[in-house]
């Protein structure tokens, strides 16, 4: 049997079985997609191949895409003054705890924008589990505001690494400033001209049509954006974001548009980039010395600056440890945007493979400790709120 055919029958099963596996052991499916395709890879089920790569980077993109569409910029502008500026605080401590621990333990400077990263993916699943609890509301709000954070800096350090502090650098810095100027222009000339005719949603995304014309127009502005980022030099992750961002914020009509796009993902592209992370990942490096506790330092770090950035919003929280702790924690897995910078790191040289080895387990890792703890306090919580 040949390589190829070989790979296409592995990546399918696991992409079949992932869930299943995830249903019986209560684990997150995610994990469970890098740890088998960390296993087949040991096995030599799973190779280098050309096609694998391209679908898998396109199932990365995906991802970016998906996590835009988390993203509505109208909420932000109707979150309270308050919440705002404490959330904007939260987000700047993060950074400033990462940047006092990467000093003081003399890291490279990419562990300063890794360590805060925030990712409101898994945010979902956490919301459909427990429910429209106040510390999820408040950390959905939050996490939107360090998401894009996170995703720009992406695209800074991108462009750092790639070209290092060169003129070609500063050249990108200013597209990606004025890149910035004119979405917000767009923004606004799009916001007054569906406000003047609301018609052109209904015909550009028909609220009823047999035609699939809202994935159509969906997965057009994807690929337009990504085709934005390839002409300008920008980072393509940061437009795919983009692209996602708009696609939740002028088609609100659309309310099951999200939920079909993330089954199209989900159920296929975005799997195939999770099992190559755990292809690339080999699983004899567990025997490394020093990589597990490397790992542990590395969780420890990230869910410790984030309970600890947390009690700066315990007022919101109604003066709650509990619910403080619970929304700490809630951005303590930001799986998929640090398993995507720790591989541009790689790729780039800016770390080495041993501690790429390291993010991609310390991911694995926040997932299991994060939904483990949420789990047993949230129990705690309601058990308190109960009595009460």
């Amino acid at each position: 049997m040949s390589s190829d055919i070989s790979i296409i029958i592995v990546i399918s099963i696991i992409i079949v079985i992932s869930p299943l596996i995830s249903k019986k052991t209560h684990i997150p499916t995610v994990p469970i997609e890098i740890a088998l395709g960390s296993l087949a890879a040991s096995f030599h089920l799973l190779s280098h191949n050309y096609i694998f790569e391209l679908v898998a980077e396109l199932g990365f993109l995906y991802l970016m895409f998906l996590a835009g569409l988390e993203v509505d910029i109208r909420k932000l502008f109707k979150v309270p003054k308050e919440i705002l500026t404490k959330g904007s605080f939260y987000v700047i401590l993060l950074y400033v705890l990462s940047t006092a621990i990467a000093l003081y333990f003399d890291l490279g400077l990419i562990f300063i924008v890794i360590m805060p990263l925030i990712s409101i993916g898994l945010l979902a699943a956490l919301k459909k589990e427990y429910g429209d609890q106040p510390w999820i509301e408040l950390s959905i709000t939050v996490g939107l505001i360090g998401e894009i954070v996170s995703i720009v800096l992406l695209t800074i350090v991108s462009a750092k690494m790639e070209f290092g502090i060169t003129p070609e650098f500063y050249k990108t810095m200013i597209i990606l400033a004025l890149l910035f100027v004119g979405l917000v222009v767009l923004y606004k000339f799009l916001h007054h001209l569906v406000w003047w005719y609301p018609e052109i949603k209904q015909n550009l995304m028909p609220k009823y049509d047999h035609t699939e014309q809202d994935i159509r127009l969906s997965m057009t502005t994807f690929f337009l954006l990504i085709a934005m980022m390839l002409y300008l030099n920008l980072e393509v992750a940061f437009g795919a974001f983009i692209a996602g961002v708009f696609i939740r914020t002028f088609f609100e009509h659309k309310k099951e548009l999200p939920t079909k796009l993330e089954h199209f993902g989900f159920g296929w592209l975005v799997p195939i980039f999770f099992i190559s992370i755990g292809a690339s990942f080999d699983i004899d490096s567990i025997m490394i010395d020093g990589l597990i506790m490397t790992a542990v330092g590395i969780t420890t770090a990230m869910i410790s600056i984030r309970v600890i950035s947390s009690f700066l919003l315990i007022k919101e929280l109604g003066n709650s440890i509990l619910k403080t702790i619970l929304f700490g924690l809630s951005h303590s897995m930001p799986l998929t945007l640090l398993i995507a910078v720790a591989t541009l790191a790689f790729h780039n040289r800016s770390i080495d493979q041993f501690h790429y080895y390291a993010f991609i387990l310390s991911a694995i890792l926040e997932v299991l400790i994060g939904m483990i703890s949420i789990r047993i306090l949230a129990k705690i919580e309601q058990k308190k709120r109960l009595k009460s």
